[in-house]
């Protein structure tokens, strides 16, 4: 067999030409000079300081520098005990977010792309990602990245486990583009200029750019309280309805206006706080008959019948009463086809014509498990035109199950906003959350039993789901709202007749925007352990 010759490189070298001496040493100081420069600019909240020291040590002598330091770390101690809020946005996480940018990610950065699998060779050139900016908070570090060619963020989110435990971390989450990045309204004429400014930097699209969030402190390990009578609106905002907590710290705000919304999870995982964080946040809509919540508890009312003088409708010990109530629900449906038709696009509620709120709390006791033919046939006949055609003319559909499968919740795809508490099996993640949610991030199946309200949901128009936990609406809440904001059109005598309570007056801001409850923000800060 005859032998192959490996084939021989051959190198081709240009011919090296002398440089003097002084010419070297000339461009060695304009370099180093150049990079001086840069480095005092691109850092001048360091650089600014020094100098200011120096010169104030030139003129004034150099014993005035101490006594200038003592004043400063004074001053910054008593601005941290006085306002910890702005210290932390002014001082504390911007400096912070540089030293991790510098000592934790840019040292790190190169050897983590190569073990990661994310960085290109060509030839003897070895590429990697640009980190472009950090921002640290108390959730963690957000750092925004430039793709390579070649890259997509599916190739990012394959990776995120082994990028979490590089950097120190056991959760990494993966965003196409940016988060949390609104352009502020400007006036005047300054804000011309800087609005067209926030244009050219948020309006553009950047798919060459993504998002990692390496999140260090969970802030849904701790229960979210409910938001307080002063932040319940007077005229709740559909569009807007505070009910929890995002994984960065932000309000969740969830849409019901030209939706409906399915909360799925396993039995425990605390599909009761979604529906009493959507009922408390439509309080002030409800008491005042811009809101009517027809209620059906196929539980015998274990669930919702605290709350029932909250409701228009209530039923929840007779099977034919509920099928009655969605058959109700789109009788008014189609009244209000008739009459708005050509009129308006969408439903603008009134006392007189209010927004329909139908709620289910076990969605498959009327479908799957019913054993009566005729009557889920019924059932299910009406809840498919009410998810059909009943978002545009304010009748909105919110319904909790256990089970997502298809053979359980036939019309799952009506369902626009879905939320994905704890689950039982990985599969059923992407049933609820739509198809890849999970490789996404969405570990709704990993929650543990321990935090009953938190889960996923797809939030901003976002592919990527978000982690987000709902509020404790405790037993003594629901009986508060019970008092403060009946409706002024009670459920049928036919229910079970209410105690009589001490009725409790109403209060509210009328936005529903007020600031984090203080209890909340206590326990981010470690003050409240």
């Amino acid at each position: 067999m005859a032998a192959r010759r490996e084939p021989q490189l051959v190198r081709l070298q240009s011919s090296v030409f002398a440089v003097p001496r002084w010419a070297l040493l000339v461009g060695l100081m304009f370099r180093g000079l150049y990079r001086g420069v840069r480095l005092a600019f691109r850092y001048w909240r360091v650089t600014g300081p020094v100098v200011l020291l120096i010169w104030l040590g030139w003129r004034a002598g150099w014993q005035v520098i101490p006594i200038i330091l003592l004043l400063a770390a004074a001053g910054l101690s008593g601005w941290r005990i006085g306002h910890r809020d702005s210290f932390g946005v002014w001082v504390k996480w911007p400096w912070l977010s540089r030293w991790r940018r510098w000592w934790l990610y840019r040292r790190g950065w190169e050897p983590t792309m190569r073990g990661c699998g994310l960085s290109t060779a060509h030839g003897s050139v070895q590429y990697w990602p640009p980190i472009l900016s950090v921002k640290s908070s108390p959730a963690g570090d957000v750092v925004r990245v430039r793709l390579l060619r070649g890259q997509t963020p599916d190739t990012w989110s394959g990776r995120s486990a082994e990028l979490a435990y590089a950097f120190g971390t056991r959760l990494c989450r993966v965003f196409s583009g940016r988060i949390n990045v609104l352009p502020k309204i400007r006036a005047g004429r300054l804000g011309v200029l800087l609005a067209w400014w926030d244009r050219r930097r948020f309006g553009r699209d950047r798919p060459t750019e993504m998002t990692l969030v390496f999140v260090r402190g969970d802030l849904l390990a701790y229960p979210v309280p409910a938001i307080g009578p002063d932040s319940i609106p007077h005229t709740p905002d559909l569009a807007c309805l505070p009910v929890g907590l995002r994984e960065d710290g932000s309000w969740l705000r969830i849409v019901l206006e030209q939706t409906h919304v399915l909360i799925a999870g396993a039995t425990g995982s605390g599909k009761g706080s979604v529906i009493w964080s959507i009922l408390r946040a439509l309080a002030g809509g409800i008491r005042s008959g811009l809101v009517q919540v027809w209620a059906i508890d196929p539980k015998g009312g274990m669930e919702l019948a605290m709350g029932r003088r909250l409701f228009s409708r209530f039923a929840y010990s007779s099977l034919p009463e509920m099928a009655d109530v969605l058959d109700q629900a789109v009788e008014v449906m189609r009244e209000r086809q008739t009459r708005l038709a050509g009129s308006v696009r969408q439903h603008v509620p009134s006392p007189a014509d209010p927004t329909i709120v139908v709620l289910v709390d076990e969605l498959a006791a009327l479908t799957a498990y019913l054993t009566d033919k005729d009557l889920r046939n019924r059932i299910e006949a009406a809840l498919a035109v009410l998810l059909s055609q009943g978002r545009a003319l304010g009748v909105h559909v919110i319904a909790a199950v256990q089970d997502p499968r298809k053979e359980v919740v036939k019309f799952r795809d009506l369902f626009p906003t879905r939320v994905g508490l704890r689950m039982t099996e990985d599969e059923q993640v992407d049933m609820v959350l739509g198809a890849g949610a999970r490789k996404r991030g969405a570990l709704a199946d990993q929650i543990p039993a321990s935090l009953p309200g938190v889960g996923y949901m797809v939030l901003d128009q976002r592919p990527e789901p978000v982690r987000v936990r709902f509020t404790h609406v405790t037993d003594e809440h629901i009986r508060d709202m019970n008092a403060r904001y009946a409706t002024p059109t009670p459920a049928p005598s036919s229910a079970a007749p209410v105690p009589s309570q001490r009725t409790v007056p109403a209060s509210g801001n009328g936005n529903g925007s007020g600031p984090l409850p203080a209890e909340l923000f206590n326990k981010l800060r470690g003050g409240d352990r």
